[in-house]
């Protein structure tokens, strides 16, 4: 049987935990390892907080008058939308993590382990690396300025696969 479930939320830090709880709480009538879902929460946090920090430059809602806008004038900052779409047929789950945000130049650098775009936010370089190694497939896809896919599979119930 297949099973899917789509959500778009604000590309806000405060999201990211929801983020992983959502994908968690689809998933839970399998009955997963703890692994699994550790590992699976893990890489539904990095895809997210990429999103978040990466695409989206971390925007955060409103700015402060006088110290993020110059004039001393308040406008709205519109955060970007990150959209996560799970399907779940025969134990297979497939994420699709995606926003519309900046984009990546150049993939095969922004996944080598401890590359980061951001050394200014102390980021340790390693989401990639946390996504490729927590689930059995990744695939990342992004052109500048037209957002980021990041498209991972895990296969729910090692034992039966094995056998």
């Amino acid at each position: 049987m297949k099973n899917e479930m789509e959500i778009i939320f604000d590309a806000v830090s405060d999201n990211e935990s929801f983020a992983r709880v959502a994908v968690a709480a689809f998933i839970t009538h399998l009955n997963p390892t703890v692994e699994e879902m550790a590992d699976i929460k893990t890489a539904v946090s990095e895809a997210v907080t990429n999103s978040i920090i990466h695409g989206y430059g971390n925007l955060q809602g409103c700015g402060k008058p006088g110290r993020d806008f110059p004039s001393g004038t308040e406008r709205e900052v519109r955060p970007g939308k990150v959209r996560i779409h799970c399907i779940l047929e025969n134990g297979i789950l497939h994420i699709e993590i995606a926003d519309t945000g900046t984009g990546i130049e150049d993939v095969e650098k922004a996944m080598e382990p401890l590359y980061t775009s951001r050394p200014d936010l102390e980021r340790s370089g390693m989401g990639f690396a946390f996504m490729e190694a927590f689930m059995d497939d990744l695939e990342v896809e992004s052109r500048p300025g037209d957002g980021t896919k990041v498209r991972m599979v895990k296969k729910i119930g090692i034992g039966e696969w094995i056998a």
